[in-house]
């Protein structure tokens, strides 16, 4: 009975100090080791707690949520291989930042290497990929404040200025039910760790002012915003921007491509624009300032590498990391990004004129957009499939995008819009396991959310669907299916051909309607752009997840893609300089 007692205080104050700290969802895979957590978050109703019986779907779907939500979210598994399945998401989750609270059941430590049934060594198991990691001890008298300090400590570890997975391994011994009759539970008679106070970081007053008159010495800047998920930047970066008088590109994933904010010096055709060596070397700028992550664009990184010896970099981070994997030589800035931007603008004494360089680059951006939007005939492609797909999208609503071509796509034809949709991918480690579990767990906050992806991401994650009919998710999926791994198309290995397709393009050859109606989800393969349309309409009138497969010709996709390129090159250098440059 003492040990019931102690088990029972132990996993209970844990618990409501992961409340008392925010935490307000926690995903669970069922198993026996893990009995006391996870019959403990299910008795308490101020936590909502999912319950996937995949592990790796589990972990993506609790990834999916903490992206939407920008707050930890918990995650219950047995001990065994069930954590070993979590490796893919906590990889994803560190690289792009998402705090994860992994909760991993584990036997005691009598049990451990003695050849127990179910038991692996769970120690420090996912390494440095989580932020912090404790081996609890074994729940006895008295511990349960000990409990409490790590539950605390593990949230703040999570959600920091650098926020990421934590693990904590619980060590459990039988038998494994709570005693949910006892004094003394959750918060009874006891008093919660307080929450830890933080600030964000800034640059001294008179370092920015010393920067600030750097910029005004260049002829040419420009701001790059990549990858990140602040969505008051854009309101920030576009005041910068504007007294600064320099262009801005901006990533899809940078959340400054939608909303009410200023654009006026949004760049989003550069991908485009920077595939044509001529111009890529009349845009090079004298500086760069970039916040979040390096973009999705190749064709930006490797114009920034030819050009780094004439070019001076800025990066601002809000932490102490080193993202920069251009190997450029770079100022790396550590301070919040928003207040950085804040802070700059507000230290421009007076609004730049607007150059020949920014306008020049207004003017090319046009070009560009005309050529990419332009519809060259009534065949499907992966390009409209995404034009279509953003003027139908819901306003205050999610677009989740998968690797691989699908990002590239977005990137190329997603224009900018007033409409407030958030735009997110899981580009930490850019794999393609795991997206539909993900963005089922961004909708599972409440927001319509759509995902676009390939086919072979799409089968690689077809387990997370059942989530999606236990929860009624409603889900739209656009599934892009070219029968393969398109972007190989792109790559050196595509003129192998002797081995190409069986290596590479992997063609599928599955019907996807069969698996969606197991799932109970609703599938539509459409042949025209009107009932691509038409279907996208209905699918967000629905309260379950809907599948609409878009088919495409996987041998069309390079020719589509290298004509529009070289269309809108030739439109830009074969007009006149001069009205290019007036801007209009």
């Amino acid at each position: 009975m003492e040990h019931v007692e102690s088990l029972s205080k132990f996993v209970t104050h844990f618990i409501d100090q992961l409340i008392y700290s925010n935490v307000e969802d926690v995903v669970i895979s069922p198993g026996s080791r893990s009995t006391p957590l996870a019959i403990a978050f299910a008795e308490h109703d101020d936590i909502r707690h999912w319950v996937h019986l995949d592990e790796r779907s589990a972990a993506f779907f609790a990834l999916g949520l903490a992206k939407e939500q920008q707050k930890p979210v918990a995650l219950v598994c047995t001990s065994g291989t069930a954590a070993a399945n979590y490796y893919p998401a906590i990889v994803e989750a560190y690289y792009s930042r998402v705090p994860l609270l992994v909760l991993t059941a584990d036997r005691p430590h009598e049990l451990r290497d003695v050849g127990a049934p179910q038991a692996i060594d769970q120690t420090d198991m996912f390494g440095r990929y989580v932020r912090w990691y404790q081996d609890l001890v074994i729940p006895g008298p008295g511990m349960h404040q000990y409990a409490r300090r790590q539950a605390a400590r593990a949230v703040e570890e999570a959600s920091s200025d650098h926020p990421g997975p934590v693990h904590l391994n619980f060590p459990f011994r039988e038998p494994l039910v709570p005693d949910f009759q006892l004094s003394g539970l959750w918060r009874e008679g006891e008093k919660p760790v307080p929450k830890a106070m933080t600030g964000k970081r800034r640059l001294p007053d008179d370092e920015m002012k010393q920067l600030v008159e750097r910029f005004a010495d260049y002829e040419r800047g420009m701001i790059v915003v990549g990858p990140q998920t602040d969505p008051s930047l854009g309101e920030a970066i576009g005041t910068l921007a504007s007294r600064l008088g320099v262009p801005v590109l901006a990533d899809p994933l940078s959340q400054l491509r939608t909303g009410v904010h200023d654009k006026r010096n949004i760049i989003e055709n550069y991908d485009a624009l920077l595939k044509s060596a001529e111009i890529g070397e009349q845009v090079k700028p004298d500086y760069i300032l970039r916040f979040g992550a390096m973009p999705v664009s190749k064709a930006y990184l490797k114009w920034v590498q030819k050009y780094d010896p004439h070019i001076d970099h800025f990066i601002v981070d809000s932490h102490k990391s080193y993202r920069e994997p251009a190997g450029l030589s770079v100022q790396f800035l550590w301070a919040d990004p928003t207040t950085f931007a804040e802070q700059a603008a507000a230290c421009v004494p007076e609004i730049k004129e607007e150059n020949d360089y920014l306008l020049t680059l207004r003017k090319m951006n046009r070009i560009a957009k005309s050529h990419m939007l332009k519809e060259v005939d009534d065949q499907l492609n992966e390009g409209h499939a995404v034009v279509y797909l953003s003027e139908c999208l819901p306003d205050q609503s999610n677009l989740f995008v998968g690797n691989s071509m699908p990002i590239r796509d977005v990137d190329s034809f997603f224009m900018t819009t007033p409409k407030d949709v958030t735009i997110m991918a899981n580009r930490g480690a850019n794999g393609i396991d795991g997206v539909v579990s993900t963005a089922l767990g961004c909708a599972a906050s409440g927001k319509r959310t759509t995902l676009l992806l390939g086919d072979v991401s799409f089968f690689h994650d077809l387990n997370g669907l059942w989530l999606a009919k236990q929860k009624q998710l409603p889900l739209t999926i656009v599934v892009i299916n070219n029968d393969g791994g398109g972007i190989f198309s792109y790559l050196p290995q595509a003129d192998q051909t002797s081995h190409f397709e069986e290596l590479f393009g992997t063609p599928l050859g599955l019907d996807f309607s069969h698996a969606v109606e197991m799932y109970g989800g609703s599938h539509k393969r459409v042949g025209t752009w009107e009932e691509y349309k038409n279907a996208l309409k209905e699918s967000y009138q629905q309260h379950r997840f809907s599948v609409i497969e878009v088919m495409t010709n996987r041998t069309d996709h390079v020719p589509f893609h290298k004509a529009k390129w070289q269309s809108l090159s030739e439109a830009i250098l074969n007009g006149s300089i001069d009205d290019v440059q007036t801007g209009e």
